[in-house]
């Protein structure tokens, strides 16, 4: 049927008709749609609660049937000048093992399969992570079982010696892996802060593999796994519950090392000093017949700025604007490929075979970083300056990663926890989004000048016959007739 040329009805295939109404136009008969809105919600979408022994709770619901739970730990490698270095990465490899009341990992295991779940922990230089993700309704088993795994860890002589071999096989993987940014970023922050807090290893030296032991471990734990030092973060799940959990398994529990002592906590605040670290020759390591091409790893860093400070948003801008990547790297604006690196480095010199930027920053301190691989005689010489800064497609593309990686469950738990842990409160996404949107010109030039007066820190892997000096380093970052490596000249 047709009316003025067009069709106001369509046929089932069984021959009867209905009114062909446009997609745009509310259905006859229908009630009129409520739609979900975060309007004045957002801002109190993070919940916290501070128990009475010190402990903070704090989460956020999300739909679905899964939630996220952990426990974070202000105690990572920075809080080891009183002890041998490797703690941390000890307790890391030993974590989710037996304890009171599971036998055996296995054990830790198959009960959280009864709820669809997984665990893991993960330190890093002021941080350690227990983290479970299962079915909501298994919350308090899910509690309990942290609790007892933080707590509560048998740390038998066994499994001791199992670690010892973990840990020994990661340490030689690492210098046999082809990557050598895992290493460089040690080998950087052992040089930018050399002997204190983050620049001390994050990974277990060698030497002291057999010294740590279930005693030192205590004495370690006693100090730093107090609850005043610790966050339950849950997302997922419903505040209260959460709470509830909270109090019947973290509130009155002795750990099995006994009383906690806080006093013995190593309150040092970082020194940067910059300086230099070199490692030798790795052109005859191989993973198969042909050996990894004779590059220059090289990285330089300038001290930034702690994450508690203003000028840490326009850092974060800044380091987006540098990007960079692989040489083989694929993709368009999205990927970086329009960022200073790409641009002025790896699109420019065939001989580049990685040029990309980090940032690393601690409550007290920063570090930016530039990471290049290259032909020994080239690797000094890669960019020149770029006359206009693309700081719009910084902050758009910091945004949009900002809001995509917020999209998953275990990376809201993670910044729920560690903003919690560090702040007592958390920032918001739209909070976060607009001094994003603040950040200016005039901003970037000025975080970038007070980063080019710090002392460089290097850090240098592969071939480094053709590499200066750290002084001719450091005497051409301060050089004021023109002489400055290229690549420092990215940031002006």
């Amino acid at each position: 049927i047709r009316s003025y040329g067009i069709a106001v009805c369509r046929q089932y295939s069984s021959g009867s008709a209905y009114p062909n109404v446009s997609l745009s136009t509310p259905l006859p008969g229908i009630p009129k749609p409520v739609f979900a809105s975060v309007d004045g919600h957002e801002k109190h979408e993070t919940k916290i609660t501070t128990l009475e022994n010190g402990l903070k709770v704090a989460s956020q619901n999300k739909f679905g049937q899964f939630c996220t739970v952990g426990i974070l730990v202000n105690s990572g490698s920075r809080h080891e000048a009183k002890y041998p270095s490797g703690i941390a990465h000890f307790l890391e490899k030993l974590s989710f093992s037996s304890t009171a009341q599971f036998g055996s990992k296995d054990e830790i295991l198959l009960t959280l399969e009864k709820h669809g779940g997984i665990c893991d922990c993960q330190t890093s230089r002021d941080t350690t992570m227990y983290a479970v993700s299962a079915e909501v309704k298994g919350l308090d088993t899910v509690v309990n079982l942290l609790s007892d795994a933080v707590l509560q860890p048998r740390l038998l002589d066994e499994e001791i010696e199992m670690t010892r071999m973990a840990v020994q096989f990661e340490l030689e993987d690492l210098k046999m892996r082809p990557d050598p940014e895992p290493l460089l970023t040690e080998m950087i922050h052992a040089a930018a802060y050399r002997g204190n807090t983050v620049g001390l290893p994050r990974f277990c030296p060698p030497q002291n593999v057999e010294k740590i032991d279930r005693k030192l471990l205590h004495k370690y734990l006693q100090s730093y796994y107090c609850p005043e030092r610790m966050v339950l973060a849950g997302v997922g799940i419903e505040h209260e519950q959460l709470v509830q959990c909270a109090r019947k398994y973290l509130l009155n529990v002795k750990p099995v090392w006994g009383a906690s002592t806080p006093a013995n906590i190593d309150q040092s605040v970082v020194q940067y000093t910059g300086g230099i670290k070199m490692e030798k020759d790795m052109s005859d390591v191989s993973l198969g017949p042909t050996p990894i091409p004779e590059l220059t790893h090289i990285m330089i860093g300038l001290e930034s700025c702690s994450f508690l400070e203003d000028d840490f948003i326009p850092f974060a801008v800044l380091n987006m604007m540098m990007g960079g990547g692989g040489s083989f790297s694929a993709g368009g604006p999205g990927k970086g490929m329009f960022t200073r690196l790409y641009l002025n480095v790896l699109n420019r010199h065939h001989w580049m075979y990685n040029a990309t930027s980090y940032h690393h920053s601690y409550e007290d301190s920063g570090l930016l970083c530039i990471h290049a691989s290259a032909d020994p005689r080239q690797v000094l010489n890669g960019g020149d300056h770029y006359d206009g800064i693309e700081l719009e497609r910084a902050k758009t593309q910091l945004k949009s990663m900002l809001m995509m990686n917020l999209e998953s469950r275990p990376v809201i738990f993670e910044d729920v926890g560690r903003q919690v842990l560090a702040t007592g409160k958390r920032k918001l996404p739209h909070e976060l989004r607009e001094l994003i949107s603040n950040v200016t010109a005039s901003d970037i030039k000025r975080v970038t000048t007070k980063m080019l007066r710090s002392k460089p820190a290097v850090a240098a892997l592969g071939d480094l016959t053709e590499l200066p000096s750290y002084e001719d380093i450091q005497a051409a970052l301060s050089s004021k007739d023109g002489r400055l490596p290229r690549i420092y000249r990215l940031f002006q």
